[in-house]
């Protein structure tokens, strides 16, 4: 009878068989990755042997996660169906040095649909901007002037696919036949909001969309939380459009401090909800004024030098905190 650790065969297989059946963002088995490697990761999961750092309770709910997806033959089947997607691992050319930023919390791999050469390029070259999905006239119109100043100045927009502000990023890079990517809570093969399956099937031909989810998964508001990180920390600088007061969108931007990365936020009138958020970051000092692509610009050129998680920021524990975002109209 097959084990898992037959399908584990080298590292390559083993990381996407460990991104199939383990928890993404867990710090613990982040640990094990980096210490032992994939392969013997999933050797782990089948013996009766002890898990550095771990207790024998730790051990045991540890062990009992891949037995919640499916059995070996299942995972057997979801292994072939994967070739039929780019996979990214640490050893591809085109993975993001700047993952390596989220130590423990980095993904295992990534799922790609379009040009992963995107992913090669300096990170400040590269602007994430999120925000309200149910943003206003004024944050779609901001918005699209900014990622519209953005892709002429040959940044690549960074968003989430989302309604609202990340969509009117997308689209507007792809107004200007810019580069756009699309970073999903969901399979690539699983568009995510479903009314934008033409937008993001735009954005796989024309740019780039990717996951650390495998294909077939749909999203749980816990891979919108753990999606932020990736958004984060792909990219020089994020830039918040629009974001209530208990906006999940402000979940990128602590992110993106706690990994040393710039934070704009673009100000809105005292008297929308919808800016709220945005006016606090401004206001605790969290984020720099953003008014138009240039002032991104000048972010993204400050970060050319290598950028590393502030040391006096603990991103583990930040990761597993209750977040006091609520999401609203996933």
């Amino acid at each position: 009878m097959a084990t898992l650790t037959d399908l584990a065969h080298d590292e390559r297989s083993a990381r996407i068989l460990l991104s199939l059946i383990g928890a993404p963002n867990d710090a613990a088995t982040g640990r094990l990755l980096t210490r032992i490697g994939a392969v013997e990761l999933i050797a782990l999961t089948e013996s009766s042997t002890d898990i550095p750092g771990m207790d024998q309770v730790a051990a045991a709910v540890w062990r009992d996660r891949p037995r919640a997806h499916g059995s070996v033959d299942r995972l057997t089947v979801l292994l072939a169906e994967s070739e039929r997607f780019r996979v990214l691992t640490p050893d591809d050319a085109e993975w993001p040095d700047t993952l390596s930023d989220l130590g423990e919390r980095a993904p295992y791999v990534l799922w790609a649909k379009g040009n992963t050469a995107l992913l090669t390029r300096d990170s400040s070259e590269r602007v994430t901007i999120t925000g309200s999905r149910a943003a206003t006239a004024y944050g779609v119109h901001v918005t699209e002037e900014i990622a519209d100043q953005l892709v002429r100045a040959d940044r690549v927009i960074v968003a989430g696919g989302a309604y609202g502000v990340e969509a009117s990023a997308h689209r507007a890079a792809l107004a200007r036949n810019g580069s756009t990517i699309a970073v999903l809570a969901a399979g690539v093969d699983r568009p995510y909001p479903a009314g934008h399956t033409v937008l993001i099937d735009r954005i796989a031909s024309q740019g780039l969309v990717i996951s650390e989810v495998p294909p077939g998964h749909a999203p749980t508001r816990q891979r919108f939380i753990d999606r932020s990180r990736i958004l984060a920390a792909i990219s020089g600088t994020s830039v918040v459009v629009e974001a209530g007061a208990r906006s999940g969108t402000l979940h990128t931007a602590r992110e993106a401090l706690a990994l040393g990365r710039a934070v704009g936020a673009v100000p809105g009138p005292v008297t929308s909800a919808a800016s709220t958020g945005t006016n606090r970051l401004l206001q605790d000092g969290q984020a720099q004024v953003i008014t138009s692509g240039s002032d991104v610009v000048r972010l993204l050129d400050a970060m050319l030098a290598p950028v590393h998680p502030a040391p006096d920021l603990n991103i583990t524990r930040l990761a597993q905190a209750r977040p006091v975002a609520t999401f609203r109209g996933l």
